[in-house]
């Protein structure tokens, strides 16, 4: 049976919670759908992230992100979402998504949300 997308994103323990190191991924193969004509958007979806306890999944995370591809979305609000469930899943010590959007109607789009956790 083939993979499905899915919102699930699946973690594993930070094999080394005591060091601060950086995890990137480059994701080349994004694609949502225009919100407002419902034709499809493409981008490079870069992620860095400085794990505490939790690192993602690859696979889940392709499944994830496969799962706008039928979405209508603003750059502004994918981006921003996929930095919440980020976030959400893996409680990371700091996090950057950035949407590298191929051009639409002459503009090219970069949009960078970012988490720094703050001190308890």
């Amino acid at each position: 049976m083939p993979a499905q997308p899915s919102r699930t994103l699946e973690t594993f323990p930070n094999p080394k919670p005591e060091r601060d190191y950086e995890v990137s991924f480059d994701c080349p193969e994004f694609t949502c759908l225009c919100p407002r004509t419902g034709q499809p958007d493409f981008a490079t979806i870069r992620i860095r992230y400085v794990p505490d306890k939790l690192c993602v999944e690859l696979k889940s995370l392709k499944l994830y992100l496969w799962s706008f591809r039928n979405e209508g979305a603003f750059h502004e609000a994918v981006t921003n979402r996929i930095l919440d469930d980020l976030v959400a899943a893996t409680q990371p010590r700091s996090m950057t998504v950035a949407g590298d959007f191929l051009v639409r109607g002459g503009i090219h789009t970069i949009v960078t949300a970012s988490y720094q956790r703050t001190a308890r």
